[in-house]
């Protein structure tokens, strides 16, 4: 397993942005000291963002993906989105929509041997990162067979009056909660185009002031028929329920 920093000249955001690679390599055979591998193999790829005011180097540095993902013959990409929440900002050339959806999944392909089937591509954040992974998941489910959201930050469209964050964010948030912006509403624009949706990991600490707004979405998805995996456990907003979940996570994906 190697750990790769990647830094590439992004077309949607037109600047060089890093990012984390996660990458099985050949397998070292002790007793020949080869490497071996099969010909023409392609890895199974995650996707996972990180939260606001975190960056690409937040899930290596506080998690134990690497090892879990060297476990699972798994590739893990780890970019830094900023403090976009992974959609198409106010500003020009900060389009982190489309660079997580569609540039990001092409640019790794083309760099590392990936596979290119959506059933092998996953995407999963945490707090802000959850928020992009299901709202991402949801817009490119041609992309992405599997979305998991861990303490997602799904709370801006629930309270839009006089918020000066969202006011920060959009230029009329209470507009903006009626465009795909909305998780909800990128959903119902899914199910309406006939597209097939993803499977949906969600979790939440029961000490986390986000539980009751992951809860409601656990509902709304469930209540529309998809296939919702959902886990809580004793934690708040922190570090030790993320590590903690994106074993889980990985335990969920279809890596056999």
């Amino acid at each position: 397993m190697a750990l790769l920093q990647v830094n590439y000249l992004s077309r949607a955001l037109y600047r060089t942005v890093p990012m984390n690679v996660v990458l099985p390599v050949d397998r070292f055979d002790q007793e020949s000291r080869t490497y071996l591998r099969n010909d023409g193999e392609k890895y199974k790829t995650l996707y996972l963002l990180h939260g606001l005011l975190g960056n690409y180097t937040d899930w290596v540095s506080k998690t134990r993906i690497q090892r879990w993902a060297e476990e699972k013959n798994l590739a893990v990409v780890m970019p830094s989105g900023d403090n976009s929440f992974y959609f198409k900002g106010r500003l020009p050339l900060s389009d982190y929509e489309s660079f997580i959806g569609e540039e990001l999944p092409e640019i790794t392909r083309k760099m590392f041997p990936l596979s290119e089937d959506r059933d092998d591509t996953f995407i999963a954040g945490l707090s802000m990162g959850g928020y992009g992974a299901i709202r991402t998941g949801i817009i490119y489910s041609d992309v992405f067979s599997h979305v998991a959201g861990l303490s997602a930050a799904i709370h801006l469209f629930e309270d839009l009056e006089g918020n000066e964050f969202d006011s920060r964010l959009f230029d009329d948030p209470v507009a903006a909660g009626k465009t795909n912006l909305n998780p909800k509403v990128a959903f119902e624009e899914l199910m309406s185009e006939e597209r097939k949706p993803p499977h949906f990991y969600l979790s939440c600490g029961r000490q986390d002031d986000l539980l009751e707004v992951n809860e409601d979405f656990r509902d709304f998805l469930i209540g529309n028929g998809m296939d919702v995996t959902w886990d809580e456990e004793d934690f708040g907003h922190e570090w030790d329920f993320w590590d903690r979940q994106i074993k889980k996570v990985l335990d969920w994906l279809p890596l056999w």
